[in-house]
């Protein structure tokens, strides 16, 4: 496969790299499955059949598409995803869902499930996808790669076929920390600047608590490696769900009594809340007329998720609204300008493909609460692997304040070969 330099003209160390435009990683002629990202020439799927047949080719390429091309790199193929964009778990009855590197039984992650396979396979060295609830996050775990979903709006998202504008990101996946980091100079129009040292690093050992995952795994190892980079002093532990139900007083407003089991945090519950209503609404105002002309056909388990969305009555979104400036104010307050949040990716192994749909369940609410925090924020989020434990990746996430993108993808480019390092002692006497 041949290799292409990446980097615009005013970079002038080079590297080699590939590039996947989402999504399909394989055959050229896969380019008819398509996603979300526009490109001249070409119909953009959104992971359904219906979508593709009732829609025209796309007249435009995505100015993110075209950021990273004029940057010299080579678009292999798009590659499938969840249809649209309405799932975390990668699986698409229609084309066939990706098979996860890691682990073959299990799910690949989604809705950018074949961006992320592409990248965890070797297939190409970075890849492009969506994150809007925790597209690109959610699959750089479970496939065992860096994942980076930047602060919203950071990136046009011109050019990609909307979910929930609120919440939609262009995000990237990777194998390699400096590479992670110059695609996201590229797509972020930002000059190389020198790495600078964390203020604080808050471990919110609630959150933490809702993973299935040995903390000898996780936090452990973070720790570990930031006491041997930076010194003990900045680590500091807090407790999340506390911090925002005194500080994100609008959220109280989602605080069902059902929010309060074993397996959740109510106030981040809270977040997930008011995020998946926001997301359903602006779902609803974008594609409800579509879907009721057509009637498509959706994949049994997506189905009647879409078309719930789809009849929800109107909500006056002040609210949600609310909750977002609350929380960004919060969290901004708590973290100033070089402080970093830590937290569990996902709460624990990628399900099993096919999962029984109750097990499911109780894993997405604790997922979305975590991944909520970034999309409720629009905070900058990072992926990061931490090898595997009983045979499946692991993965732990760093969150920074809006508009501290630069900041965090140098320090994973830190921290990396130091988190690698110490992941690798922990594999080895956990498992």
């Amino acid at each position: 496969m041949l290799i292409y330099p990446l980097f615009p003209l005013w970079v002038f160390n080079f590297i080699n790299i590939k590039l996947i435009c989402p999504i399909v990683y394989a055959s050229i002629y896969m380019l008819k499955h398509g996603n979300r990202f526009d490109v001249d020439g070409y119909v953009t799927g959104f992971g359904n059949p219906d979508w593709k047949r009732t829609h025209s080719a796309a007249t435009l390429t995505a100015p993110a598409v075209l950021d990273v091309l004029e940057g010299g790199a080579t678009c292999v193929g798009k590659t499938i995803m969840d249809e649209m964009a309405y799932c975390i778990n990668g699986e698409n009855i229609h084309y066939g869902t990706p098979t996860n590197p890691c682990a073959p039984d299990r799910v690949p992650g989604g809705s950018s499930s074949g961006s992320a396979v592409a990248v965890g396979a070797g297939l190409v060295d970075f890849s492009l996808g969506s994150d809007t609830g925790g597209s690109v996050r959610v699959p750089a775990s479970y496939c065992g790669i860096l994942g980076f979903r930047p602060s919203h709006d950071a990136i046009s998202t011109s050019g990609v076929i909307p979910m929930a504008q609120s919440f939609d990101t262009v995000g990237w996946f990777a194998r390699d920390p400096a590479v992670l980091n110059r695609v996201g100079r590229v797509l972020l129009h930002l000059p190389n600047v020198n790495p600078v040292r964390p203020s604080q690093i808050f471990i919110p050992e609630d959150c933490f608590s809702l993973s299935s995952i040995p903390s000898a795994r996780t936090t452990g190892v973070l720790i570990k490696s930031i006491e041997k980079l930076f010194g003990g002093s900045i680590l500091k532990h807090v407790n999340l769900g506390d911090y925002v139900k005194e500080k994100v007083p609008s959220s109280h407003h989602f605080m069902a009594k059902g929010n309060d089991h074993a397996y959740n945090i109510p106030s981040l519950a809270a977040l997930s809340s008011s995020m998946r209503l926001l997301q359903r609404y602006e779902f609803k105002k974008n594609h409800a007329e579509w879907i009721t002309t057509v009637n498509p056909n959706l994949g049994p388990r997506l189905s009647e998720r879409i078309w719930d969305a789809v009849r929800s009555p109107e909500e006056n979104i002040g609210i949600y609204r609310s909750v977002q400036t609350e929380l960004r104010a919060a969290l901004t307050d708590l973290l100033k300008d070089e402080g970093i949040l830590v937290l569990p990716t996902v709460p624990g192994d990628p399900p099993k493909l096919q999962m029984d749909l109750a097990s499911l369940e109780v894993f997405r609410a604790r997922a979305f609460s975590l991944l909520s925090i970034a999309g409720v924020s629009g905070f900058c989020q990072v992926s990061i692997p931490l090898g595997m434990h009983n045979n499946l990746p692991v993965s732990i996430s760093l969150l920074a304040k809006h508009g501290s993108d630069a900041f965090l993808l140098n320090l994973v480019e830190a921290l990396y070969d130091t988190i690698q390092e110490e992941a690798g002692f922990a594999e080895k006497f956990t498992n």
